[in-house]
């Protein structure tokens, strides 16, 4: 189990680097944008991320 954790993790740092290793001005600008959301909307991106990704999983496993 600990195995697949680990490449799944690696798998997230890989597909979070492409944005911006390829669009690093635009990076930049989203987060500076994300620094303006309230709490709730960021948290509410959150749970809407989590729950797509165990969604995903589960229809995938």
């Amino acid at each position: 189990m600990w195995e697949e954790i680990g490449k799944a993790f690696c798998l997230m740092l890989v597909f979070e680097g492409i944005i911006p290793f390829l669009y690093p001005q635009r990076w930049r600008k989203l987060v500076s944008s994300l620094a303006l959301v309230n709490d709730s909307q960021l948290r509410m991106m959150g749970l809407l991320s989590m729950l797509l990704g165990a969604g995903l999983l589960y229809l995938i496993h």
